[in-house]
């Protein structure tokens, strides 16, 4: 009764302040860090809002106290740590890979409000944010603990900012959420700039919103108990308060204790919910932070896009605008290009500008939009000194290359035989760990077979055929009278024989040693090429063809590679020689490296990149092409490929352009000057350029072609059947014809019967040349059959030529000097 006394004697505040400081049990539950990051938030609102602070306080004003340094960051178990710019503003720790991507790719950023921060030994810093951890590391003690005080005080900055908020959630019928503000974020996607939403994505969306509304009524019905207990309770209050009788006073007490009671439950219930309903919004914050991450970069990609493409229209309006009676433009040209506003003429719609490094090792630019590099009258001082009208009238041989699409221009090409048009579809075999190790199991690594699922149904020594698919461009060139000229197609060749790769992910069966190839097409398209194995370790195949049109091709080419991971770099060793019969020019040039990304994980896909260099080793002409290497963010066309035909005295006479993949374009040089000096203290050259003529494009693949590996029509040909060809041909070469024909295990099996015939030919040469050395005798090893090696007298080096003797050989079906390989 005393302690009834006591508690009524009390105020009314006193015992509500009683009540509120019962404990809740669910406070007590700690499961995760995310509990502890919710009471650190709590309590610090707790300080923001309590007596220790004044009511009402502004939060404090963000970016004041951003935080920029280097650390290493934890990557994965390849690459370990790794060196990244991290940048700390407004509670976000945002890093990218270097401080020039802060203007366009953030590569992560995590929320340190929710963050917890830890640190695990002198240099370490773990932040871990739900699902997302950060494992970090400084370069010393003394950074890591700049770091680590700068995290905090972010933190709770981060966390009064949030609790300070006074925007409110209303969630309304049509699935939208207002804030208090009068900002509207519409859960429907109501913009025309997006891509709709999925099906799934539409109803997680909806599943979400509606237990969000679930819980939000949880909280509106708590809201109503709380105060309808609240207002009994203060009537029991106000009438315990005017109790006179003791003998009354222990119900009055007995039912403000229940009401009390009531009261609490009702407290923690709504604690509860309200816990649930911010770890709802916590979790599905993030994930909308993320989507909404992922939408921003791709609108930026979208408008760079739009921007390129609007370059591309305006430069095709102007040169559509151009194009007719350009050539009579000449005198208004002069005034024009000289004229201190560089006004657009006649022959400016027809004039392009591209930048050089002189006496450089880079290549030229020479796709981007013209009127990116319009110069003034005193950047091109004598700039019509060129005949533009040249252009159009004496290299016939360019508008010949222009006036049709291949397709067309071949029409008087077509093969009098017949060729198979298609081949059988490529069976969907799953490639998968336990297909390559059950052939594995007790052999000796260097015996190991490489499935044919790694293959594609055609030999090495065929791929090097297939570089003849654009043949015509060298009988175009054998018409050129310009060395010059004739160095832009054959500069327009070397380039076509890399368009066949871009969808080409799998590998040529390696030739057998003494395997050969032959394609005859003397009578179709003037020319006959055979290829032969020459040498197994290294391997190394020797090439040669004959046109009757005029031109000689040879070479002979080593296969070096590189694993390097995540990529395997092919690099051909050897050069590439072509000469010309009636004018004696002989080029000369060497392969790009190719590049097979994504080997251990994700898609295939190959790239090339390096530089030829073209040299005419007669009149000294020199042709410098740069191969671009493909690069995410780069702005530059996929597959780009630049450079410049120059004289033997250096002056540049064209400028090539194009795609590996696509197409080839040539524009004449009309005037050159030295223009701005680059970053690097280069002097760039500025080349005024007519329009460009269109010297190679590709052809479109056949029908079906993705079930067909992709095969050029060429390529489909390749391995037909033919009649009369010698035995080692690789068209007889069974595993590679069962492969073609769908029957993988059979070719396994085929495949790994020749590898083990050809190690044994190789034990027995070995063996003959050790009882050889015994003997005192010489032991010349394996010799090519239509092959000698000689010393090239152009570059020096020791390569395998045609010999003669095949086609003799071929008329008589005399193979008796063949040897049995298959």
């Amino acid at each position: 009764m005393g302690k009834a006394a006591a508690l009524c004697s009390g105020s009314t505040r006193g015992l509500v302040s009683l009540l509120s400081a019962v404990p809740c049990l669910a406070c007590h539950e700690l499961p995760g860090p995310g509990r502890r990051a919710m009471s650190s938030e709590a309590a610090a609102g707790a300080g923001g809002r309590g007596g220790g602070g004044p009511a009402g306080a502004a939060p404090a004003a963000p970016g004041s106290d951003t935080y920029k340094g280097w650390l290493f960051k934890w990557t994965n178990y390849l690459k370990g740590y790794q060196r990244r710019w991290f940048v700390l503003s407004n509670g976000l720790l945002s890093y990218y890979r270097t401080q020039a991507e802060m203007a366009h790719t953030c590569r992560g950023t995590i929320n340190l409000s929710t963050a917890h921060i830890d640190t695990e030994d002198s240099c370490n810093i773990v932040l871990s944010n739900g699902g997302r951890t950060y494992h970090l590391k400084a370069n010393s003690e003394v950074e890591r603990q700049r770091w680590v005080t700068a995290l905090e005080l972010a933190k709770a900055k981060a966390i009064r900012m949030r609790n300070n908020q006074s925007g409110s959630l209303v969630m309304c019928d049509d699935n939208r959420v207002l804030l208090a503000g009068g900002l509207e974020a519409s859960s429907a996607d109501d913009s025309g700039d997006e891509e709709p939403a999925s099906q799934s994505d539409k109803s997680e969306l909806h599943g979400t919103l509606k237990t969000l509304s679930s819980k939000l009524e949880d909280l509106s019905t708590c809201n109503d108990l709380i105060a309808k207990h609240g207002a009994a309770l203060q009537r029991s209050l106000s009438e315990l308060e005017n109790l006179k009788l003791p003998a009354e006073s222990g119900e009055k007490i007995k039912a403000v204790n229940e009401r009390a009671t009531l009261f609490r439950i009702t407290s923690n219930a709504m604690i509860n919910a309200c816990r649930d309903f911010l770890d709802l919004a916590e979790t599905h914050s993030r994930k909308w932070q993320r989507a909404l991450q992922y939408e921003r970069e791709q609108r930026i990609r979208l408008e760079e896009t739009i921007e390129q493409l609007a370059k591309q229209h305006n430069s095709l309006e102007r040169a559509c605008r151009g194009a007719p009676g350009s050539a009579g433009s000449t005198g208004t040209a002069k005034g024009s290009v000289q004229s201190s506003k560089g006004e657009a003429s006649d022959e400016d719609e027809e004039t392009e500008y591209f930048d050089a490094m002189e006496d450089a090792p880079a290549f030229i630019t020479v796709t981007a939009d013209p009127k990116h590099h319009r110069r003034s009258g005193s950047n091109l001082s004598g700039a019509s000194e060129g005949h533009p009208e040249d252009w159009n009238l004496e290299d016939s041989v360019f508008e010949s290359s222009n006036q049709s699409s291949y397709n067309e221009s071949c029409k008087d090409l077509l093969p009098k035989k017949r060729r198979r048009t298609r081949i059988p579809d490529k069976p969907n075999y799953s490639l998968n760990l336990w297909s390559i190790m059950k052939n594995c199991i007790g052999k000796e690594l260097s015996k190991i077979p490489m499935p044919v699922n790694f293959n594609e149904p055609l030999s090495m020594l065929q791929r090097l055929t297939e570089d003849l698919e654009y043949h015509e461009l060298l009988d175009k060139a054998v018409k050129c009278e310009s060395s010059t000229e004739q160095m832009c197609f054959v500069a327009a060749f070397s380039v076509s024989s890399y368009s066949t790769t871009v969808h080409r992910t799998a590998k040529p069966f390696n030739p057998l040693l003494g395997e050969t190839y032959e394609l005859d097409r003397l009578e179709e398209f003037g020319f006959r090429s055979l290829c032969e194995q020459v040498s197994h370790h290294p391997p190394a195949a020797a090439h040669h063809v004959f046109s009757k049109r005029g031109w000689t091709l040879w070479q002979e080419i080593t296969i070096a590679s590189k694993f390097r991971g995540k990529y395997l770099s092919i690099m051909p060793l050897g050069a590439i020689h072509l000469e010309f019969h009636s004018s004696g020019n002989h080029y000369v040039w060497r392969k790009v490296t190719s590049t097979v990304h994504n080997i251990i994980v994700g898609k295939l896909w190959i790239d090339q990149s390096g530089e030829i260099e073209i040299v005419n080793h007669k009149s000294k002409d020199k042709c410098q092409l740069k191969f671009t290497p493909y690069s995410y963010f780069s702005r530059d066309v996929p597959r780009k490929v630049t450079g410049v035909v120059s004289d033997a005295d250096g002056k540049a006479h064209y400028v090539m352009s194009g795609t590996w993949d696509e197409k080839m374009e040539c524009s004449k040089i009309v005037h050159s000057s030295h223009g701005s000096t680059s970053s690097e203290g280069k002097q760039k050259t500025v080349y005024q350029t007519l329009s460009p003529k269109v010297l190679w494009k590709k052809y479109p693949l056949p029908e079906n072609a993705e079930n067909m590996y992709f095969f050029s029509d060429l390529a489909l040909t390749l391995n037909e059947p033919e009649e009369r060809v010698a035995p080692t041909d690789s068209r007889l070469r069974p595993d590679q014809r069962l492969m073609e024909s769908g029957r993988w295990d059979e070719a396994n099996v085929e495949k790994q019967r020749l590898e083990e015939k050809q190690r044994a030919v190789r034990r027995r040469r070995e063996a003959e040349a050790v009882e050889a050395l015994e003997e005192g005798k010489d032991y010349e090893g394996y010799i090519p059959l239509w092959f000698e090696r000689k010393v090239d007298p152009v570059t020096g080096e020791l390569i395998c030529v045609y010999k003669g003797g095949y086609w003799e050989a071929k008329d008589k079906q005399d193979w008796s000097v063949c040897p049995d390989i298959f």
